[in-house]
């Protein structure tokens, strides 16, 4: 090839690579001018320094939600008294920094759900895992409430955590909430809370020979094993969760929220939580275990709630009492 056809082949080579380039750029801010559905935008999330970081759903850790700044404000407002075996039903609202509501166009699904709201009273007995719906607009026309309902098992002040995906961020985001709950006997006409749920109480952890926490529930025997005992502070643990039937039987679990089963661990003063996914999602029979990694900050007591379904209309929730050194 003569000299001069190799500069107009490097020429062309370089054009077309421009216009490669070009095309792509276009193609990108074309992409970022679609709309998304939401008005928030990533800078409605940030807060000052010691808030709550966006966090990554693939590396799940303890959240201390209570005891740092969120950027999203949670509150948690009922149509009347909350008492222990009543059911009640909550208006939900989340709000940005600067007052902005947030509402369903502004978060994206994860698990299947876009709002999971993870429920616990003061002695960690009765948790209870809630999905908010998104409530009618309101006279203005404004969208941004959320509603529930839940029966709280005991009385007390309960501590609600929202657990969601900005659609700006596409990162994990948390805020949390209290609510009273007064004794069933206080004037509201329901059953006594003993009678309520009778096999709730402290969680009554057994332990077997091999370390494992084992816990028999609704004709289910549900085992939690450390994979190095004891469970030491801010070391990365791994924990083998096991159901079995209590004749012996196999289990066969159900997707819950996508998974085969979720674990979610709460400290004992409730200053957050960590919502753990197995790592194996595709296991329906658990005889060789679903493997949960979690690292925890802090020693002290915490409460570890599982939560299945093993072929039910309900899911079914077994406590595991873990001491970590």
């Amino acid at each position: 090839m003569s000299a001069g056809g190799g500069s107009r082949g490097a020429i062309l080579v370089r054009t077309q690579v421009a216009l490669i380039t070009l095309g792509a750029a276009a193609l990108y801010l074309a992409m970022r001018a679609l709309p998304t559905g939401t008005n928030l935008s990533h800078g409605d999330f940030r807060v000052e320094r010691g808030g709550i970081e966006l966090c990554d759903p693939a590396n799940p850790q303890f959240i201390p939600v209570a005891a740092v700044r969120s950027p999203v404000s949670m509150t948690v407002a009922t149509d009347g008294p909350a008492r222990a075996g009543g059911r009640v039903r909550c208006a939900l609202a989340l709000t940005t920094a600067s007052g902005k509501p947030i509402g369903p166009r502004d978060l994206i699904e994860a698990h299947t759900r876009l709002l999971h709201l993870l429920v616990v009273d003061p002695s960690l007995e009765d948790y209870q895992h809630v999905h908010p719906e998104p409530a009618e607009r309101d006279d203005s026309g404004r969208e941004g409430g959320w509603k529930f309902e839940f029966t709280p098992r005991r009385e007390g002040v309960y501590r609600i955590f929202g657990d969601f995906i900005p659609a700006a961020t596409g990162r994990g985001l948390y805020a949390s909430a209290d609510l009273e709950v007064a004794d069933a006997g206080d004037g509201g006409g329901h059953t006594p809370t003993e009678a309520i749920q009778p096999e709730l109480g402290p969680p009554r952890t057994d332990l077997g020979e091999g370390g494992e926490m084992r816990v028999e529930r609704d004709g289910f025997v549900f085992e939690l094993t450390p994979r190095k005992a004891p469970v030491r502070a801010r070391e990365e643990a791994e924990l083998v969760f096991r159901v079995s039937r209590a004749d012996g039987g196999a289990a066969e679990l159900r997707p819950v929220m996508g998974a085969p089963a979720h674990l979610v661990a709460f400290d004992e003063a409730r200053s957050g939580f960590a919502h753990l996914h197995p790592m194996d999602a595709g296991v329906t029979t658990p005889e060789r275990g679903l493997v949960f990694k979690i690292t925890i900050p802090q020693r002290g007591r915490y409460v570890v709630w599982a939560q299945v379904n093993t072929g039910g209309a309900e899911d079914v929730f077994a406590p595991f009492e873990m001491e970590v050194r």
